[in-house]
Parts: C-alpha cells; sequence; structure tokens
C-alpha cells in the first residue's frame, strides 16, 4: 500500500515542501530510505520503527521504502519522524482516516514515542503558509512558536498515538493560538531606559548617533564607576521599535539557530550586541601565537 504524506525541511533560511511517499508491501522484509537523506534522516527507520512499537502499534516484518520528494535535494535534520511513521501507520491501516491534501507534519520521535522540539519551525511554517497548507501537527514545545504564522492552523502534540488517535478522529488536539499584540507589550516591558541614565551628556549623545547611523561603538575603560556597561544594556531603549516583518526575520535565525526559548515564541525587541573587548584581544594574541609558531618551524 501507498501513501504519500506532507512534510517540511530547511534550506538555509527559508523552509520548503517535502513530499513523504511510504510503500510497505510483502517480500524479503527491510527498509529503506531514499531522496538524497543524510545520516540524521537515514536513522529515523530506528527511531520511527522502535517509537511504532512502544506506541502499541503493530509493525510486522514487510518490506518498507520510503522516498523523501524531491529526490535531487539533500535532506538533512529529524523533521520527518513523524510524517514517516504516519505514512506508514496509514499504509498498515492504523489509521483508517483519509489524510487530508493541506496538513503536514513535522517532528522528531524519541524511542518512546514522544514529539521532540526541532529547530526551525518559524520558517517552515511561514513557507507552509504560502504554499497553501492550512494545517499543520508539530511537537507541543514548539507550538507557541509555529502559531505566530497567522492564517494557519497549529496544532502541538505530545506523542505518536495522540497523533493517530486526532487523525482517527478519536479524540481532538486544541489549537495553539498566541496574541501579537500581546507578546510586543511584553517585550517592551523589560527593557533598562536610556532615559535612567544621569549625566554623562557626551558619552550619550555618542551612544545617541551610534544608535540612530547604524554605527559600532567602542567603550574604553577610563574609571570602573564610569558607567559604560550600564549605558550599553541601555541602548536597545532607543532604538526604533521592530515591526511584525522584521521581528519575523530575527526570530527565524534564533529558531534555525535553536536559541529561541520556548516561552518566548517572537522575538519583539531590537537586536543588540555587546562582545567583550577581550574576544578581539585574545584572538589577536592567538594569531601572533599562531604565526610565531609557523616561523620557527624548522623547514623538512
Amino acid at each position: 500500500m501507498l501513501s504519500n504524506v506532507k512534510s517540511m525541511s530547511l534550506l538555509g533560511l527559508d523552509g520548503y515542501l517535502i513530499s513523504v511517499q511510504v510503500d510497505v508491501s510483502g517480500g524479503m522484509p527491510g527498509w529503506d530510505i531514499v531522496g538524497l537523506p543524510d545520516v540524521s534522516v537515514k536513522e529515523a527507520k530506528e527511531r520511527v520503527r522502535t517509537a511504532i512499537k512502544n506506541s502499541g502499534y503493530e509493525l510486522q516484518s514487510r518490506k518498507i521504502i520510503v522516498n523523501l520528494a524531491p529526490a535531487n535535494t539533500k535532506k538533512e535534520g529529524s523533521f520527518f519522524d513523524l510524517p514517516i511513521a504516519v505514512g506508514i501507520l496509514v499504509c498498515t491501516e492504523e489509521i483508517i482516516a483519509e489524510i487530508p491534501e493541506n496538513i503536514a507534519f513535522i517532528g522528531e520521535l524519541s524511542l518512546d514515542g514522544k514529539i521532540n522540539k526541532v529547530n526551525g519551525i518559524l520558517s517552515m511554517c511561514i513557507e507552509a503558509k504560502k504554499l497553501g497548507i492550512k494545517k499543520i501537527i508539530v511537537p507541543i514545545e514548539n507550538a507557541k512558536e509555529a502559531s505566530v504564522v497567522k492564517g494557519i492552523k497549529i496544532y502541538g502534540a505530545s506523542n505518536l498515538r495522540e497523533v493517530v488517535d486526532f487523525l482517527n478522529r478519536n479524540n481532538e488536539i486544541e489549537e495553539m493560538k498566541v496574541d501579537i499584540e500581546e507578546l510586543f507589550k511584553l517585550g517592551n516591558t523589560n527593557l533598562l531606559d536610556f532615559s535612567e541614565v544621569k549625566g554623562q551628556e557626551n558619552i550619550k549623545r555618542a551612544l545617541e548617533i551610534a544608535a540612530a547611523g547604524g554605527h559600532n561603538c567602542l567603550l574604553i575603560r577610563i574609571s570602573t564607576v564610569l558607567g559604560k556597561t550600564m549605558m550599553a544594556r541601555r541602548i536597545p531603549s532607543i532604538l526604533p521599535d521592530l515591526t511584525f516583518e522584521e521581528a519575523l526575520e530575527t526570530t527565524k535565525i534564533h529558531s534555525i539557530s535553536g536559541v529561541l526559548s520556548k516561552d518566548i515564541p517572537l522575538i519583539t525587541k531590537r537586536p543588540f550586541r555587546a562582545p567583550h573587548h577581550t574576544i578581539s584581544n585574545s584572538s589577536l594574541v592567538r594569531r601572533r601565537k599562531n604565526s610565531k609558531t609557523r616561523r620557527n618551524k624548522p623547514c623538512t
């Protein structure tokens, strides 16, 4: 029996659609995943097989072929565990309901059937909306982040059995919703205010010019009580507010990098970096040491 389940993957900062085609038939037992999968995708067969068994479903010895289309694009990551499992359970008739064309599945499976968080969910949901996907089932820890994308229904699932029961209409998964305006209000309440800085008019003027022009600024230590760190931490309060589109672009980078908190689904503060001067000094020392080592190395 053949099944076709939609999923999403990442290409740089953007998502793209993946068609997970599964064929389960008789014959010599085995399992192959094709479509330019990397090692993490190939390992999905062991995670999926064990997760299906530990979720209480029978997976007899069958010949299983999984094709990730389009086949000319390299597939990376663990996003495909859940759609592969759903495709197999459709073929074995554990899922008896017809899978709608406008639904996609994203998630990594644990051996006990739990659906684990994945990185880059926001980029994938943004692209899914553009492609006409109406519903996406994601890990419960990614649900708030994914629901930032409006015009698409997001369902956060905890485990594989919950997804199967939802598709078979034996239970309901509540749609995740977030209030974008409330997220922006919360993001602006925790800023340290630049107006709290008293005195230091010349330094404040320099920081204001740097903020207005998007310039770098170097604060050099003259006194331990000058307040360099205190003033630097308050610069974001005089930067212009992020628009929703800018917030999405910023959050995409945090999401793909895996540094986005599950409690903060949208970055509403303008990005600001305040690296310590020692990061450049230490790298300069390393470069000098390496150059001396190369110069002193005898020729062979």
